[in-house]
């Protein structure tokens, strides 16, 4: 058994060393160093707050991991950083020539191009962090069975890391803008929260399905065949108007649905978002991510077990 400083975990009730004794929730070694040991917590706000301070404290290793994630993301690539606006120009692209030239869709008005743009960048913000953080746990195994870190460490930094791609591909919004003579207005600064619950709603999904798919691999199977069903479900390709009314507020019980839609309308249509509708879904968002929060806490234990 090492201590702390030798960065190991420690599984509660492992303790087998001469010269190490428990204490309360911690364990003294001989050497006088503290050494963490990582039990189940309760199930409880407790748990969140006390999860969310050691968060804190190893504020320094999200940053680090967040920028390894961009350096390898990008690493042995020709076209390097281009690749993070290259995929929504991409796919703008195809979903221009098909629901603009081969069939209609109601856009408000608004060019077909900047329309599904600026619901793509959301979009594309929310997969891609998905996607990455469902497997990033199991990608890294060494992590979880020799070093001691807040696990949603690894989760979060593949959030961060597609905010840095979301940010980059938010200038050929501008760029697609101003060619179509699109003006922003002042509500276009209600996308900053906006976005806030959106990334809050992302962590949630994010480390919910990360710590379900230690243990069951199905998940990152199933991951990208559930993702594309839901951006067909999300008015990202169309407008909420699409929606037959009568499915209108069943289908904006979906907090993704409301936040593109949202984002959509105070940046392309510069109105003000529906404050109902936005409330609504950061009070789910909430609830959503105080509960994925509090499961992962309590996986957390096992991981290293079952990984």
């Amino acid at each position: 058994m090492t201590t702390e400083d030798d960065a190991s975990l420690v599984v509660a009730g492992a303790v087998s060393e001469p010269g190490v004794w428990p204490e309360g929730n911690a364990i003294l070694h001989s050497s006088g160093r503290p050494t963490r040991v990582i039990g189940p917590p309760a199930f409880s706000l407790m748990a969140v707050l006390a999860g969310l301070r050691t968060l804190f404290q190893y504020s320094d290793l999200l940053y680090t991991l967040s920028l390894f994630r961009l350096n390898i993301r990008y690493k042995q690539s020709i076209l390097g950083w281009a690749w993070a606006a290259l995929q929504p120009l991409t796919l703008m692209c195809i979903y221009t020539f098909i629901f603009a030239h081969v069939t209609t869709v109601k856009t408000g008005g608004a060019p077909y191009p900047v329309f599904v743009f600026s619901a793509l960048l959301p979009w594309i913000f929310f997969s891609g962090a998905i996607t990455n953080a469902v497997h990033g746990l199991v990608t890294y195994p060494n992590l979880l069975t020799k070093m001691y870190f807040p696990r949603e460490i690894i989760p979060l930094s593949y959030l961060a890391a597609s905010f840095v791609d979301f940010l980059i591909a938010s200038g050929i919004l501008l760029v697609l803008m101003a060619h179509y003579h699109a003006t922003l207005t002042w509500n276009a600064l209600y996308a900053a929260p906006i976005f806030l619950v959106l990334a809050a709603f992302t962590a949630a999904v994010g480390l919910f399905f990360s710590a379900v798919h230690v243990r069951f691999r199905d998940v990152g199977l199933a991951m990208p065949f559930a993702l594309q069903l839901w951006m067909f479900a999300a008015p990202v390709v169309y407008s909420v108007q699409s929606v037959p009314a009568r499915f209108q507020k069943l289908y904006l019980l979906d907090p993704i649905a409301v936040l593109i839609e949202n984002f959509r309308r105070v940046l392309v249509f510069g109105t003000a978002p529906d404050a109902a509708q936005l409330a609504f879904s950061t009070g789910i968002t909430l609830v959503a991510l105080a509960l994925a929060y509090l499961y992962f806490k309590t996986s957390e234990a096992t991981m290293a077990d079952v990984i």
